[in-house]
């Protein structure tokens, strides 16, 4: 029933109650912690499916995402809430210490038998990995014959498609160094927007491949990372989902792998002892005994 002073408009508003719930479901389901004054940003991210599914308000909402028929919803309900900010080349200094500290060495190993895997964790539309991919072919154009791959994971689907098909707009490409996409992208049929595009060459999607993978989930890996990107991913988390994250990779990498953090993630207080300081936001896997992943 709808009382006199409660409009329709007044009734899809977000109260504290529904806003506990949604925050609980995205905890559960992707380990993202949403503080109270997110309510705002829930609300004008979720209004509209509340209205695209015909429902009275949030309160039917959480009614649906909570129930075993909402499951198809509630991933629709994560993708909206997660933020997907990404560039080539960004934060560049981690790239400079790829190319300068990790790949030779990776390089040198696979030439000696010894194939190595880079793990880009949280990739969302591609183009860090595809930036991984570029540094790499920049010193071993034969990357892909030594059996060094890259694995791109995502939560969300919709972007980890994006990734795989590698188009991009053409200006997206200008933070990348030329010598390094030179010959490397090639032109592909503009958007609906008239604007250039391109996609990533066939020599770089070869080395990359993308799947869908919750970082708070089971890592169905059968062999250890020799580095890791997981930036500004950490900070969605609670502390304790981020001590355990974090010990997970350095159950996942090998000795003296190399894992790189946003310029605002710091290691926790159970993981710090599992690594050395390497660069910049980037730590060094030391021989201390780390949990399985």
């Amino acid at each position: 029933m709808t009382l006199p002073f409660e409009t329709p408009a007044k009734r899809r508003e977000i109260g504290p109650e529904a806003f506990g719930r949604i925050a609980a479901s995205l905890r559960r389901e992707a380990g993202i912690a949403l503080a109270p004054e997110k309510a705002a940003l829930v609300h004008g991210r979720l209004a509209r499916r509340v209205r695209a599914l015909g429902l009275d308000g949030f309160d039917a909402y959480c009614d649906l995402i909570e129930s075993r028929e909402g499951a198809a919803e509630l991933r629709a309900m994560v993708n909206a809430l997660t933020t997907n900010v990404t560039r080539f080349f960004r934060e560049p200094h981690h790239f400079d210490e790829l190319r300068r500290e990790t790949l030779p060495r990776l390089v040198a190993a696979a030439r000696a038998g010894a194939p190595a895997t880079i793990w880009s964790a949280g990739c969302s539309t591609g183009e860090e990995p595809y930036s991984i991919a570029l540094c790499l072919l920049d010193l071993a154009p034969d990357a892909a014959a030594l059996g060094i791959r890259i694995l791109a994971t995502d939560l969300n689907p919709e972007v980890v498609e994006t990734g795989r098909k590698g188009v991009y707009l053409a200006e997206a490409l200008e933070p990348a160094p030329g010598a390094l996409v030179r010959g490397r992208f090639e032109t592909a049929p503009p958007g609906p927007d008239g604007a250039p595009r391109l996609r990533a060459g066939e020599a770089v999607r070869a080395l990359v491949a993308f799947k869908r993978l919750n970082l708070v989930g089971p890592w169905p890996f059968t062999r250890a990372f020799d580095a890791i990107f997981c930036r500004n991913v950490l900070i969605y988390f609670d502390s304790p989902t981020q001590d355990d994250v974090l010990r997970r990779f350095a159950g996942a990498t090998t000795e003296g792998a190399r894992l790189f953090l946003g310029n605002s993630e710091r290691l926790g207080p159970a993981s710090a002892p599992l690594f050395d300081r390497g660069g910049v936001t980037s730590y060094i896997r030391n021989a201390k005994p780390a949990p399985a992943a």
